[in-house]
């Protein structure tokens, strides 16, 4: 089976997390992608050593790219980059603020010799405002758009494990360079796209800013519990193993309550009748379930759960999480070797996962020079 995007060339000046991503979703889904280095390599090659000698975080987000080793600084390779762009239909960017304007890569540059081109310019805080020449990376974003506030235990903020800043911008731009596409399928036109690691997780923070600015504050910190739903969060069995459940409606309380609590009489109590009312009194009945839960083993208490259609998790490990039934995995070649690697989220019925290796620093080059030679 084709892929959606054969044919088109993707032209990526990017480092690090937000740009890649992006860039590595065109990749998979057929598109040919340049990938712009500096002559040293994208410095998140160098972030960690775990894979063979090599950056998880590298391994993870360029797999199906060609590199190309360039020192915008020189003449020449600045030239090859404008050569190589005028047959581009896309071209993303993550440098500095204002630095692709100063080597005349801006977007109102390049769109205007190239009417058809669709330009991502990825950034910190967005082209506007007062921190508009800050740099930014993910801990820093998570922090100033109060994602940290919100995030850990009552004591203190906390980080969230995984880079979600730079994961949420980078989903961002995949899905609005393919809205591009699909206009410039229509119009013929190109657009000038511009997104930012501030910007994404922003609009992952409405609910507690919708809180903030409509209700009574934010919702504090509560760990491994949900702010605004109750109950929702992690308890412990007999023995002090731990379970994470959910109670999304009335009718799943009511399960609860009757099946798995065997507490029927919590039916007709104000306290608990609706989820709000739940909310407001947490303590007393997170008290009933743990009086409940200490008396039961995982074993059993998954039992009844699953009995009752309740949704239930365990409290994994990232090393459970290797081993898990439901985790599928693809292999992507590597300088150094194979990788097994997390398959993409999104599987297309009747055709199989198949995504290109993760080049070496300018492995593409020479080849590259020779086809855009000027």
């Amino acid at each position: 089976m084709s892929k959606p995007l054969e044919g088109l060339l993707v032209v990526s000046l990017e480092q690090a997390v937000a740009a890649p991503y992006c860039s590595c979703k065109l990749a998979d889904a057929g598109a040919r992608v340049i990938k712009l280095e500096r002559p040293e390599g994208d410095f998140a090659r160098g972030y960690d050593r775990v894979v063979h000698g090599e950056s998880a975080y590298f391994v993870w987000l360029n797999r199906g790219k060609e590199s190309l080793a360039v020192d915008l600084k020189q003449p020449d390779d600045l030239a090859l980059v404008r050569r190589i762009l005028a047959k581009a239909d896309v071209f993303i960017q993550n440098l500095a603020p204002g630095a692709a304007g100063r080597l005349g890569l801006g977007h109102e540059v390049l769109r205007k010799a190239h009417p058809r081109l669709i330009t991502c310019d990825i950034s910190g805080y967005g082209e506007s405002g007062p921190y508009a020449k800050m740099k930014a990376y993910d801990l820093l974003v998570q922090a100033e758009s109060g994602l940290a506030a919100i995030t850990g235990r009552p004591e203190g903020p906390g980080r969230v494990g995984v880079s979600v800043c730079d994961i949420a911008c980078g989903m961002y731009a995949y899905q609005a360079v393919l809205e591009a596409l699909l206009r410039r399928g229509r119009t013929g036109e190109g657009s000038a796209l511009a997104t930012s690691l501030f910007s994404g997780m922003a609009d992952w923070m409405t609910v507690p800013l919708l809180h903030q600015d409509y209700g009574p504050g934010a919702p504090g910190r509560v760990g491994l519990n949900h702010p605004s739903i109750a109950p929702y969060g992690v308890y412990a069995c007999r023995g002090g193993e731990e379970l994470v459940f959910s109670i999304q409606n009335e009718r799943e309380w009511k399960r609860l309550v009757e099946e798995v609590l065997q507490r029927p009489e919590m039916l007709g109590d104000p306290r608990f009748q609706d989820n709000t009312a739940r909310v407001a009194n947490r303590p007393v009945l997170d008290g009933i379930i743990d009086e409940v839960f200490s008396g039961l083993s995982r074993e059993e208490l998954a039992e009844r759960l699953f009995a009752a259609a309740i949704a239930y998790g365990a409290v994994n490990t990232p090393a459970d999480l290797s081993a898990h039934p439901q985790l599928r995995r693809v292999t992507v070649g590597t300088p150094t070797g194979p990788v097994e690697l997390v398959a993409p989220p999104v599987e297309i019925r009747g055709s199989d996962v198949d995504l290109g290796a993760v080049p070496s620093v300018d492995q593409q080059g020479a080849a590259l020079r020779e086809e855009f030679a000027g």
